[in-house]
C-alpha cells in the first residue's frame, strides 16, 4: 500500500463532527498535495461489514486479493 500512497484511517465517532472533523480535514489536504490518498472508514462500519471494507481498499488502490502476498 506505501507504493500506491495510500493512507487508511479508521475513525471513530468523534472524527464526524467539530474540530476533529475540521483537523481530519486539513490533514487529508495536506497528504494531497504530496500525492497521498486518504480512504477513510468508521469503526463500526469496519466492526459490521470488514470483508467488504477489505475489498472497497482493494478496489481502490487497483488491487484484488489474488494479488496480495503472505507477510514473512
Amino acid at each position: 500500500i506505501a507504493q500506491k500512497k495510500v493512507v487508511i484511517e479508521l475513525d471513530g465517532s468523534q472524527h464526524s463532527e467539530g474540530e476533529q472533523w475540521k483537523s481530519d480535514q486539513k490533514r487529508d489536504a495536506e497528504l494531497a498535495k504530496l500525492g497521498i490518498t486518504v480512504l477513510r472508514y468508521r469503526n463500526s462500519k469496519i466492526e459490521k461489514e470488514f470483508p467488504q471494507v477489505c475489498e472497497s481498499i482493494l478496489a481502490k488502490i487497483g488491487m484484488t486479493q489474488v494479488d496480495l502476498k503472505p507477510l514473512e
